[in-house]
């Protein structure tokens, strides 16, 4: 008899790699297409790869998978990482709106995680905009 495991993080009950790297990818590709992201875009530079890889990494290991953003980056956080550019409150605005909108199209198998998961980025956003 196979026992089914339960997933013991969200990392696990959102899907793992594949979903963070879905949101990452969708979150990107909207900051990229979207115009009423372009102040957002504006921030970031022309190759978008690198910071693709790097917020899959850190939303992963923020949700309790691999912690691989945080090891290669000891002592750092988003808002540490972020505090050499101008974060106001209209780019943080448009980080947490291509965020919340690329949650909302992943297709994440718990739609209240999936809606936890939005808020508490919307907030992380909206904090680096009010500093």
């Amino acid at each position: 008899m196979t026992t089914v495991r339960e997933p013991t993080t969200p990392y696990e009950a959102l899907g793992g790699a594949d979903t963070f790297r879905r949101i990452v990818d969708r979150f990107y590709d909207l900051m990229d297409s979207e115009p009423r992201f372009a102040e957002l875009r504006a921030m970031h530079a022309a190759d978008l790869a690198p910071m693709r890889e790097a917020l899959a990494s850190f939303l992963g290991g923020w949700a309790g998978g691999p912690r691989d953003w945080f090891e290669a980056n000891p002592g750092r956080c988003m808002f540490s990482v972020h505090g050499e550019f101008p974060i106001d409150a209209t780019t943080a605005g448009q980080w947490a709106d291509a965020m919340k909108q690329a949650i909302s199209e992943a297709d994440m198998p718990s739609a209240d995680l999936a809606a936890q998961l939005s808020q508490r980025l919307t907030a992380m956003a909206r904090a680096m905009g009010a500093n």
